[in-house]
């Protein structure tokens, strides 16, 4: 294989791994690691500091020193090929599997997930790319153990938009120069590369949704890399386009910011509602009751902060020509309970119906059977248009204040709130060590940003003394001991107990661990 001086492959190297480890991909990645390694390590550094602040009793607002750019006269480029209509979005990881199902969905477009719904398993990472490679080109085959075969159907499929790992996450496997590269840098570029040309040629181009970003000076980062890796390829400059998920609570501040940085790559803002609501916690986790979440399970889209959050979303992308993609629905259909699917059905439904309601130009979902409904609910908004570009809601005014008025949440904590984030969390990470992210529990889909949720909570309520309505129990690392054990033993405990130790090691510990991916990561082969 022809290798690319400094660089360093840590993994193994199994069938076919050369056509995506290549020579010239590993000296894209090679250049972007030397040119913006530095800035990525910078800005995670201002997030520290950010989280200092904040810890001290400061607060989040909007920022002074880019008013003249909230304020300002100027559009994002016009929606690309393939994202004019994003009425509904299926999301998923890049296994075969899973790739064939979400390109036969029906969806206009489909989130190939390298972040929450992934691991970043070693062989996740390149058999990923592989599938990609393979789907675009229109080999893809896969036949289950059962003998079951899967191919792509003819006719129109989705629109492929690949979301790498977040800023936070390095790849053990890839050495720059000895040092471990970005993981975001490593998707974005393994993606870019292999197939940058391929999906121009087929009329649309290279996609990407941006995660996990806390400031308009990532956005500016993601944007630079954008330019050098475009001028590395010799594609047009405003080729990539990407859709950036608001999902942390400072992002939510600077919503236009990001925008403008972005602004001739830029396809858009999606409200990431989980993520958004696990750095609402996290943000503020010592603050007392005024930034106390109840169940997670019983915060739904209407409450007061969440309510805000949306608005000002799509407020702030039609008024710059941007999409505004809603959040996800998770419901998993059974195959045995048709009430359940029946009342679960009509959830999603209700939650579909406001989001067209409101303005945005499409949703996510996270199952094929979820797809029909999402359609036809946006369908009968949108009708022969493809979107709702044209409503810029300049009704709309959002404060601060607004966006930071978690207090008045509606619902309680309680222990079965309590239980149920134990037992999520663990089975979760059982799950997610063994190499899967996106897993069925309970009838919804869980994913990495679920379960964080789900051990901040825990966190939260340990740490601010949190007494439960139900049962009148002060949350105590004992009470917290004793629940993980009851639970595990429900689910019968053989094979958690590495997901147990790491739950209690995020979930009580002293200091809060920024993501529980980090360690979870470095258990991992």
């Amino acid at each position: 294989m022809n290798r690319s001086a400094g660089v360093e492959i840590a993994g193994p190297l199994r069938d076919r791994y050369d056509e995506v480890l290549s020579g010239p991909a590993l000296a894209l990645l090679a250049e972007l690691h030397r040119a913006f390694e530095p800035r990525r390590r910078e800005l995670l550094g201002r997030r520290a500091e950010r989280e200092a602040e904040l810890a001290a009793g400061g607060t989040l607002d909007f920022l002074a020193e880019t008013k003249d750019v909230r304020e300002g006269q100027w559009r994002v480029a016009d929606p690309a090929p393939g994202l004019v209509d994003r009425r509904v979005e299926i999301t998923g990881p890049t296994d075969a599997k899973m790739t064939i199902n979400a390109l036969n969905s029906g969806a206009k477009v489909w989130l190939a997930d390298h972040e929450d719904a992934n691991t970043p398993l070693w062989d996740n990472v390149i058999e990923g790319q592989l599938n990609l490679r393979d789907a675009i080109a229109g080999t893809l085959r896969f036949t289950s153990p059962e003998g079951k075969g899967y191919a792509v159907n003819a006719g129109e499929l989705p629109t492929i938009v690949v979301r790498p790992r977040g800023w936070h996450l390095t790849e053990k496997h890839l050495l720059v120069d000895g040092e471990r590269m970005s993981g975001a840098l490593v998707d974005f570029g393994l993606y870019l590369f292999h197939n940058a040309a391929a999906q121009l040629a087929r009329g649309c181009g290279p996609y990407f949704y941006l995660p996990k970003m806390e400031s308009h000076l990532e956005a500016r980062l993601w944007n630079d890399v954008f330019l050098a890796a475009q001028q590395h390829l010799g594609i047009p400059r405003g080729t990539i386009r990407a859709t950036v998920l608001i999902e942390t609570y400072p992002a939510a501040f600077e919503m236009e910011e990001i925008l403008y940085e972005l602004r001739e790559h830029s396809a858009g803002l999606n409200a990431g509602r989980w993520d958004y609501m696990f750095s609402v916690i996290k943000k503020f986790r010592t603050r007392g009751r005024d930034f106390l979440l109840p169940d997670r399970n019983s915060v739904t889209m209407t409450s007061p902060f969440l309510r805000a959050y949306t608005e000002l979303l799509v407020r702030t992308c039609h008024k710059r020509g941007a999409h505004a993609i809603g959040g996800m629905a998770a419901f998993i259909p059974s195959r045995r309970d048709p009430q359940v699917n029946a009342t679960a059905l009509a959830k999603v439904r209700e939650d579909k119906t406001r989001e067209a309601g409101d303005g945005f130009d499409g949703s996510w979902v996270a199952h094929p059977d979820l797809v029909p409904v999402c359609r036809e609910v946006f369908d009968s908004v949108l009708g022969e248009r493809p979107n709702q570009l044209d409503r810029t809601r300049d009704e709309v005014r959002v404060s601060a204040a607004q966006l930071l008025d978690v207090r008045d949440t509606p619902g309680q904590q309680t222990e079965a709130g309590l239980r149920g984030d134990i037992s999520v969390g663990i089975q979760y990470l059982a799950s997610w060590l063994r190499g899967t992210g996106a897993v069925a529990i309970n009838n919804l889909m869980e994913d990495a940003a679920t379960a964080e949720i789900s051990r901040s909570q825990v966190w939260q309520w340990l740490h601010n003394d949190v007494t439960l309505a139900d049962s009148g129990q002060k949350v105590t690392r004992e009470l917290v001991q004793r629940l993980t054990d009851e639970e595990l033993a429900k689910l019968g405990g053989a094979g958690l107990e590495d997901a147990r130790a790491l739950f209690l090691e995020v979930a009580v510990a002293d200091e809060f661990v920024e993501f529980l991916t980090l360690p979870a990561y470095e258990r991992m082969p």
